[in-house]
């Protein structure tokens, strides 16, 4: 065990990290910005939910590369909870580390535990011990999976987590994934005035675009990797094993979205398309995507009411997911659900929910005061003066600062 936990921790005998040297040879590296929001001021108990693959475990490594600056290497752990089966497993590796601080004559640490979401009971050592008070000078921050919120883990820690926030990691936005291809775009947070102030850099933001449609916002995909894709499908197949529902369920779900896409959908008419599936299991099925950050959904809403009971349109998180998941399901979608789901995607981010509007005409995306339309090609018809209507032309340089 004591090998195990030294392995992990390559910096106690000043050697450089796998993963640090490795983001150190990207092409186009970054360091994520929501590393910045988690609490190092003892005690604090951190968690960072995201998507994997999405560079948590790579964000984790930067943070302890800049601890390094600023305290001892021995009161630096790290520990990758993939390699512990189970909960007992789990308490050795923390009973050898704390008996390695010990000897040292340390008595605070920053902890790090890395995809705890398969250690089964995993919160029950974490809580034992902060309850023994054994943590008390401690920061641990604890990063896994979505699934953590949907079981319920995350909140067995109520008054527990001192300092500590809860971060949740999303893929880059498109402004982000501009400013790491080096296109700074300068925003005033009025976007219909910097949408026009970023017209200079017009064709630079839509030659990037076409980019993030098909990279979409993981560090895999915007390196190039060959593997991004199948990674990305393999630990979202594990998600939904570990949660003990079905991958082929989930795949005719998705299979069912895709085909009718950027149509308002009814659970029902999703499970006329399922192996025989009711519209309740269809619904559950969408909160547990909703949970694992895959997709979304939008509400219609007339005036300030929202209809809960009227269909919804369902948008995915990042374009590279939906890519992955649409050759996955063997479904093709439409060029101009994809436009549609990446602004849903980019208001719901920004103003924490976004909703549609279905009448007479139809409004794509409604988010605070916006209200817009979206098209793939130019539009048809005449909207209301209020509503904005983006178009291949002027969807990039939106995006680019919202």
């Amino acid at each position: 065990m004591k090998n195990l936990v030294v392995r992990h921790n390559p910096w106690w005998k000043g050697e450089k990290d796998y993963h640090f040297a490795k983001w150190e040879g990207m092409r186009i590296k970054w360091v994520p910005n929501w590393i910045k929001d988690i609490s190092l001021k003892s005690f604090s108990l951190n968690f960072v939910i995201g998507p994997r693959q999405i560079g948590k475990t790579t964000g984790l490594k930067l943070m302890v590369d800049d601890l390094l600056k600023k305290v001892e290497a021995e009161r630096i752990f790290y520990f990758n909870c993939d390699l512990s089966p189970d909960a007992y497993s789990l308490r050795k590796v923390m009973d050898a580390y704390l008996e390695f601080r010990k000897s040292l004559g340390q008595d605070s640490s920053f902890i790090f535990l890395d995809e705890v979401t398969g250690v089964k009971g995993w919160w029950r050592v974490i809580k034992g011990y902060v309850d023994l008070g054994v943590f008390k000078d401690d920061v641990l921050t604890i990063t896994g999976s979505s699934s953590l919120k949907l079981r319920g883990e995350v909140e067995f820690f109520p008054g527990r987590r001192g300092l500590g926030r809860e971060v949740t990691v999303y893929p880059l936005s498109f402004r982000e994934f501009l400013e790491v291809h080096g296109v700074k775009v300068k925003t005033t947070g009025d976007a219909n005035k910097d949408a026009k102030k970023a017209a200079v850099q017009e064709e630079e933001i839509k030659r990037a675009f076409g980019d993030y449609l098909k990279k979409g916002g993981f560090p895999l995909s915007i390196n190039g990797d060959p593997r991004a894709d199948e990674d990305f499908i393999r630990a979202f197949e594990g998600e939904i094993l570990r949660l003990g529902r079905s991958v082929s369920l989930s795949r005719e779900v998705l299979s069912s979205i895709f085909k009718k896409a950027p149509s308002p959908l009814g659970y029902t008419t999703i499970s006329k398309d399922t192996s025989g599936y009711s519209y309740k299991t269809v619904a559950e099925y969408l909160e547990l995507l909703k949970s694992l950050l895959i997709l979304d959904l939008a509400r219609c809403k007339n005036g300030e009411k929202i209809l809960h009971r009227k269909e919804k349109k369902v948008f995915f998180i990042d374009p590279f997911m939906a890519r992955s998941l649409s050759f996955w399901s063997g479904q093709e979608f439409l060029k101009g659900a994809l436009y549609e789901w990446v602004v849903q995607s980019h208001l719901s981010r920004k103003f924490g929910e976004v909703f549609y509007f279905r009448n007479s005409y139809e409004i794509d995306c409604m988010a605070a005061d916006l209200k817009i339309e979206v098209k793939a090609g130019k539009p048809h018809r005449k909207y209301p003066k209020s509503v904005e209507v983006l178009d291949e032309d002027t969807l990039p340089l939106f995006l680019a600062v919202i």
